[in-house]
């Protein structure tokens, strides 16, 4: 397999924008991540989007905007991991030396989708956990208060997260909320499901992100940003769960933990000492709570002392979200798992700003996405990891 860099990263501001279509949106984010890869649309050979509900042919819609057509195009479906799965996609095809160079995005307008639908939550065909309450607040309220009873974690511990998460998007350009939060405020917001309160939620949201990566040839051919070290994606895994995962243990979710040791081995990186940076999936504060150990940042059983260390901010061993993440940037679903690799492009590159890990050389992408419908619950985890 050859080595796969990435050339230029895109996005638009998360937020709420009614007056945007997915295919303004999306080709907002493409022209941004042509640009600052500094190659023409016409250079393109391939594009994946991930998105959950835009409308047929998105990816086509979107690039056509720039000139770019001809080329294979696809649409990714893999719920909040769809983004995910486009990088990945593309990571394959360049790795395997199908392609030289293309393009991932990633796009979702929730308000279109709620204009449509109706807001509230999605029903969909066949959803028998949904019927009998196990929606997705319920799930990671189940989640967090395993982990006050298996972890002992604290009211604190489930709201911390949350309040360090919006404390970092104060100063992300990108990020939808600008506003600080504290263990008070968090629970004096509206309760969802005990102990999860709206402000341990992230929002609905709408916004386009992309990415162009290459082989090692074209990269050296075509970037002209010489004072960027080159990025490298070492490892990337699309893990998901099976049938035996049924009855699983929220604290440990083995297509999380089995997706993140499958990607550190594949970029050969100890999670414990390697890994300087983190982006993950945190649509909830207790999530990101549990997600430090099934990601092997610390030992089992050790998220909330790791946690409490202050390991995870700025300055710490290992920031995770230094960007604000879901709770703060937002989550247009399908554009998220692009989000996540670009903001750890950003990091290695040192153009974070005021959220900057100084010194970061490898970073770790992740997304989870799936379902609650039937007896069984499919899981999609995606995770990347980049290095300098």
């Amino acid at each position: 397999m050859r080595d796969v860099y990435v050339l230029g990263i895109g996005q638009t501001i998360f937020g709420k924008h009614d007056s945007l279509t997915v295919n303004d949106l999306g080709a907002a984010a493409a022209l941004a991540a042509v640009k600052d890869a500094g190659i023409s649309p016409k250079e393109l050979k391939v594009a994946y989007c991930g998105t959950m509900f835009s409308p047929p042919t998105p990816v086509q819609s979107i690039l056509f905007h720039l000139g770019a057509d001809r080329i294979p195009m696809y649409t990714v479906e893999n719920a909040c991991a769809s983004g995910s799965s486009a990088v990945h996609l593309l990571f394959q095809e360049v790795a395997l030396g199908v392609r030289d160079v293309g393009i991932a995005l990633g796009v979702e307008s929730l308000s279109a989708f709620n204009r449509k639908f109706g807001k509230g939550l999605l029903a969909i065909e066949g959803d028998l956990q949904g019927k009998l309450a196990l929606t997705m607040p319920s799930f990671f309220a189940k989640l967090c208060n395993r982990l006050m009873e298996k972890r002992g974690a604290t009211i604190e511990d489930i709201c911390y997260p949350s309040v360090k998460n919006h404390k970092a998007g104060m100063t992300n350009p990108y990020s939808q909320y600008k506003t600080e939060v504290t263990v008070e405020s968090i629970m004096a917001s509206p309760m969802i499901a005990d102990p999860i309160t709206v402000l341990q939620c992230c929002p609905q949201s709408d916004g386009a992100a992309a990415v162009i990566i290459c082989s090692e040839e074209y990269y050296k051919q075509h970037n002209k940003k010489a004072h960027r070290p080159p990025v490298r994606i070492a490892g990337s895994v699309i893990s998901v769960s099976g049938a035996e995962d049924v009855s699983y243990d929220p604290l440990a979710m083995q297509v999380v933990i089995k997706g993140a040791k499958d990607a550190c081995e594949m970029a050969g990186v100890d999670p414990q000492k390697d890994i300087d940076v983190v982006e993950l999936h945190d649509a909830f504060s207790g999530e990101e709570l549990a997600a430090y150990e099934m990601l092997g940042l610390c030992e089992p059983g050790e998220g909330v002392a790791f946690a409490r260390s202050r390991a995870v901010e700025l300055g710490g061993r290992c920031p995770v979200n230094p960007s604000g993440g879901l709770l703060s940037m937002g989550h247009p679903l399908g554009a998220s798992g692009v989000r996540v690799v670009n903001d750890i492009a950003r990091q290695l590159w040192g153009e974070a700003g005021v959220n900057q890990v100084e010194g970061a050389r490898v970073g770790l992408a992740q997304m989870l996405g799936g379902v609650l419908t039937g007896i069984e619950s499919p899981v999609v985890a995606g995770i990347q990891i980049l290095m300098i």
